[in-house]
């Protein structure tokens, strides 16, 4: 195919100005996020480790490995989830009907006693492994750690939650969530993925990430919000992100995704979180159906994908709908006012018709 001169010579211009943002912004960005995760981890690996003494079941999965740590996710800039997986699920079984969406219960297998598990004190009458019963164990206990560890006089519960949050430093603030790894599973309510006919991800892509599964984690979800269901306190919350990580490597996909969460925090970070960077991974992942073919994740391609992520974006805070890539009944702006989408759809649209109209807009973004 030839393309014309002057469209070439446009593309390489973007490309040139994308790098140059991905080197100053970007990397500038991840600097400070890595070191305020190396600050942020010593205090909680602090508390944890007096958790531990306290509840040998709690014990700490948050490892450093090759500079990178295990379980830790980054929410904003400011704000971090740390995964805490606990051990032994064996004798239940994983229930996922639909009835909640994103959310999974564990129930004892039949005929398997309750003294078999290691959690036996937080089984419900029906024979159910209460996500909430084991969070409010672990907040009590994370709460007296707090007043003993090295740290105390720079880390504070936050109170008004049924979560665990910490405040450190009073400028950060990290949740530590217990959850159970799944592996080797994948959930029923997930089981219409991968779409037939669609060329991405490969078939052994696929294979690869329903081996790595999936994990369940205690924490509140907005989709049980205003649901008086007797599960409610019983339920997990399904979450993908090994999978995505997994389904995210090869081409520009990485690099793309860190252009999005960098324009994001500069320029969407608004009233009520209506853009998380949860919602651009989302669509990235999305965008990588509608390109399947790897030539379409070359860096050339860059400038293209993020506009089409962004013009999804609008679309999605319009219809005030974003559709979980794993669970499509599942939507990522339950909860959000309708005029914070409307807000952010405006800033969206601004931030792109910057970007598609001006070729030198991410000097000034």
């Amino acid at each position: 195919m030839l393309v014309p001169q002057d469209m070439m010579a446009s593309q390489s211009k973007l490309l040139y100005q994308i790098n140059k943002y991905y080197g100053e912004r970007v990397q500038t960005r991840k600097g400070h996020i890595a070191k305020t995760i190396r600050e942020v981890c010593k205090v909680v690996q602090d508390v944890l480790k007096e958790v531990e003494v306290q509840e040998p079941r709690f014990i700490s999965s948050l490892t450093e490995c090759n500079g990178r740590y295990e379980g830790l996710d980054v929410v904003s800039p400011g704000e971090f989830e740390v995964v805490l997986y606990l051990n032994q699920m064996g004798v239940f079984n994983f229930v996922d009907d639909g009835s909640l969406p994103g959310c999974a219960v564990l129930k004892l297998s039949d005929g398997r006693k309750r003294s078999m598990s290691l959690w036996v004190e937080f089984i419900t009458a029906s024979g159910y492994l209460s996500a909430r019963k084991i969070r409010s164990r672990f907040q009590t206990l994370v709460a007296q750690a707090c007043d003993k560890c090295a740290y105390r006089d720079s880390v504070k519960m936050i109170a008004d939650t049924t979560e665990v949050k910490l405040r450190i430093r009073e400028r950060y603030i990290v949740q530590i969530t217990p959850a159970f790894k799944c592996s080797g599973v994948w959930p029923r309510s997930a089981a219409h993925w991968p779409i037939p006919h669609i060329p991405w991800p490969h078939p052994n892509l696929v294979a690869e990430v329903k081996t790595e599964g999936f994990d369940l984690l205690s924490k509140e979800s907005v989709a049980m919000q205003g649901k008086q269901s007797a599960m409610e306190g019983d339920a997990w919350v399904l979450s993908f992100t090994d999978a995505e990580l997994r389904l995210l490597q090869g081409g520009c996909r990485r690099r793309c995704l860190s252009l999005l969460k960098t324009l994001r925090d500069r320029h969407l970070d608004l009233p009520g979180n209506p853009v998380t960077s949860y919602h651009m991974k989302t669509l990235l992942l999305y965008e990588c159906e509608k390109h399947p073919r790897e030539a379409e994740w070359d860096e050339s391609c860059l400038g293209d994908r993020i506009n089409g992520i962004l013009l999804q974006l609008i679309s999605c805070l319009q219809c005030r709908r974003c559709p979980h890539y794993f669970l499509p009944n599942l939507d990522l702006f339950k909860g959000k006012s309708p005029s914070a989408l409307e807000n952010a759809a405006k800033q969206v649209w601004r931030l792109t018709r910057e970007l598609l109209t001006n070729s030198r807009s991410l000097e000034k973004l």
